[in-house]
């Protein structure tokens, strides 16, 4: 996972993450990560439209946003 996070960062790539957040809810995330260090990243989320932090012990998954290819 600190990988596609590292790739994030260099590539300014568009992820997506599934994050519990402080309320106990499971929430999706559309972000692109800024910087990040051993218990957290900081990252552009683009559903609240700030920078956030996000805690590794919270975050479910994460994975590349898969593109649609049209016919």
């Amino acid at each position: 996972m600190k990988g596609l996070f590292q790739r994030s960062i260099e590539n300014k790539e568009k992820i997506v993450i599934f994050y519990i957040d402080n309320k106990n809810n499971v929430t999706q995330r559309f972000i692109r990560v800024i910087s990040m260090d051993d218990n957290s990243i900081v990252a552009l989320c683009y559903w609240r439209k700030k920078v956030r932090n996000f805690g590794f012990e919270n975050i479910l998954s994460a994975g590349p946003i898969n593109k649609k290819v049209g016919a």
